[in-house]
């Protein structure tokens, strides 16, 4: 951790005040006490799962029709049918702008927060900007961390433009998050994308997931 803090000690951050600090996700998060480490993440594989053929001919019949430039036409186009499928399967009840506020740090709104007993976190990446994204992502993960009772040991995120994903897991008890390296293009790996959206909801088997 550096020496001086990356956080102004008197200064309120919101969620979003996250994506535009220039400073790397490890630097910040080990002011929460938290670590960040890219490692591969080996999902749990499910036996039963949606088809997601539906999602991919419909977005391959309509996208050359349908302008994605704004991040409203990605939300409604491309995550919120997918998450709707999530949800149809797993029963999962989803909170779209949910509000909360740990501490005058960790504050702001979840894209979108879908839970049964266990939780999936999904926030979408500011002018599709990934890499930008992932120190909000984390943040947020370990607000949504202090929110929570206990129960679960694993949170399951993601973060998105629409058109790609990517995953990452935090250790509850050890207070680590881990990143998947790897990216998902949607709807390529649409198939790929919904078995992680629903392990995370439904797998008892996530904690084995911990690098």
């Amino acid at each position: 951790m550096p020496k001086v803090p990356v956080l102004k000690p008197d200064q309120a951050y919101t969620f979003s005040s996250y994506f535009d600090l220039p400073f790397e996700p490890e630097d910040v998060l080990a002011e929460f006490g938290y670590t960040f480490t890219r490692r591969k993440i080996t999902w749990p594989t499910l036996e039963r799962l949606p088809n997601g053929a539906d999602l991919r001919l419909s977005l391959e019949q309509l996208l050359p029709y349908i302008s994605l430039k704004s991040e409203a036409a990605r939300r409604e186009i491309l995550i919120a049918p997918l998450l709707l499928k999530v949800v149809q399967y797993t029963q999962a009840q989803m909170r779209i702008e949910y509000a909360i506020q740990v501490s005058e740090k960790l504050k702001g709104t979840l894209d979108y927060y879908l839970y049964t007993d266990r939780s999936l976190l999904v926030v979408e990446a500011e002018k599709a900007d990934l890499t930008q994204g992932l120190t909000q992502l984390s943040v947020e993960m370990i607000a949504l961390d202090q929110w929570l009772g206990d129960g679960q040991a694993v949170l399951t995120g993601a973060i998105t433009s629409g058109e790609l994903w990517q995953f990452a897991l935090l250790d509850r008890p050890n207070k680590g998050i881990y990143l998947d390296p790897y990216t998902y293009p949607y709807p390529d790996e649409v198939d790929r994308i919904l078995s992680i959206c629903i392990a995370a909801l439904k797998s008892a088997d996530l904690e084995r997931s911990i690098p």
